[in-house]
């Protein structure tokens, strides 16, 4: 049997590798296409992988779901907002594929399931800042 991994997206996030407490922390991924050709059992295999679902795990107990992969600022498409700070969170994005293969140029067709991959873990800081004021 012949196996073939899907690929995981990396979690993009911004400001940085450093965050606020109660600030909007902006998340996004990369997808790339994804089409194999192989050979098996003498035939030839054409597989498509489409990402139709990002799994973004906040790594402070939360996740959420979308069907796009988010965009940098100035859109803020997929955001979370940390309630507590914390050293060494560690969010991933998770993508769900589904996959379309056709043998020998036949037709195409859809495999009954969905495939996920997980992303690798980034790491980000969860800071608390307060106001200070100063004299002129």
């Amino acid at each position: 049997m012949r196996e073939i991994g899907l690929p995981s997206l990396t979690v993009q996030i911004q400001p940085g590798e450093e965050t606020l407490v109660n600030v909007e922390t902006i998340f996004y991924t990369r997808p790339r296409p994804f089409e194999r050709s192989v050979t098996l059992l003498g035939f030839d295999v054409d597989l498509v992988a489409t990402p139709v679902r990002y799994t973004w795990v906040h790594d402070d107990g939360t996740v959420s779901t979308t069907s796009r992969p988010g965009r940098p600022y100035p859109a803020m498409d997929v955001t979370h907002r940390y309630r507590e700070p914390a050293d060494d969170v560690h969010p991933r994005v998770d993508v769900t594929y589904r996959v379309r293969y056709r043998v020998d140029g036949g037709a195409w067709q859809t495999i009954g399931q969905t495939l996920q991959a997980s992303g690798p873990a980034a790491e980000l800081d969860v800071r608390e800042a307060a106001p200070v004021l100063t004299k002129p």
